[in-house]
């Protein structure tokens, strides 16, 4: 799947490149400054019942309401905690929300806005549908490549598929350094380090900007957007970009591109009655027999 995409190089003017490849994208930054790309995901609510579209068996995205992926938002807030020690050392940053996904995805970008975004990138195709972890992180890459993002930041994983390897996919596409599951990242001139969650505690890993990095949800609080920053989200600036804009085809995108499908699904069962236990003096022994029964015991 990435064989296709250029390979990643760094761009040492990034005004030259953002205004030659996506002349829709303005930026007033300074040579120097750093620049965050942070990917979300709108998935449903997750207190909401799930359930498969009967046509083609994917998620029925439409049953619940979409939300920002839980673990996206932290990736959000770690991207603002960057920018703005930065500028507070004296330096420029920007921090740019991508996300891939219909157009009510635009929610979870304007979310991550009002939060303190710069801006925003959609990618919205209805030959998306369906798309499979590959698909996803060559679009992304796609999205990503030319517009010299020094550090892309995501969460760990979403709470729709639970998969945690499109990070990585990314980055390989990319063709960039991968640091993953971080509950702290720090960035000193052109080099990240984190510390990376282990099940004995956590290892240092360091690596060379650009890089990607993906982020667990003890590595901070996100806030929580201000009226403010909510009036202010609406006026800024947000791509929207389709497959053939990235020179991605749709045979290799979507459901019918995906290396895994459901074959069959049924509703879940309805819950069935309890059993009542009257105490008439053998209560305790039925209860263990009821137990034993269901291979409790």
């Amino acid at each position: 799947m990435c064989g296709p995409l250029l390979p990643y190089r760094w761009v040492t003017s990034r005004r030259a490149v953002l205004s030659q490849e996506y002349p829709s994208y303005e930026s007033e930054l300074p040579e120097d400054a750093v620049k965050i790309a942070v990917c979300v995901k709108q998935v449903p609510d997750t207190w909401a019942e799930k359930r498969l579209r009967e046509q083609d068996a994917t998620l029925d995205r439409e049953a619940a309401d979409g939300v920002m992926n839980e673990l996206d938002e932290y990736a959000v807030e770690e991207a603002l905690r960057l920018a703005e020690a930065q500028v507070a050392a004296g330096g420029s940053a920007e921090v740019v929300v991508v996300s891939m996904g219909p157009e009510r995805a635009g929610e979870t970008i304007r979310k991550a806005l009002s939060m303190g975004a710069d801006a925003g990138l959609h990618i919205a195709d209805d030959a998306l549908h369906g798309s499979d972890a590959l698909a996803t992180s060559a679009a992304l890459a796609r999205a990503l490549e030319g517009r010299a993002f020094d550090l892309i930041i995501f969460g760990s994983e979403s709470t729709d598929a639970r998969m945690s390897v499109v990070p990585a996919m990314v980055a390989e596409c990319l063709g960039v350094a991968q640091l993953t599951f971080a509950q702290q990242v720090n960035v000193n001139g052109t080099t990240v380090q984190i510390q990376r969650v282990t099940e004995s505690g956590y290892d240092t890993v360091e690596a060379q900007l650009p890089a990607v990095v993906s982020v667990v949800e003890k590595i901070n609080e996100p806030r929580y957007p201000s009226f403010k920053g909510i009036m202010a989200a609406k006026k800024k600036p947000v791509d929207v970009v389709d497959i053939a804009s990235l020179g991605l085809e749709p045979a290799v995108v979507g459901l019918g591109a995906a290396w895994s499908k459901v074959d069959d699904f049924a509703a879940r069962p309805s819950k069935a009655a309890g059993v009542i236990v009257k105490d008439e003096g053998d209560g305790g022994a039925r209860i263990a027999a009821f137990l034993a029964e269901q291979k409790l015991l």
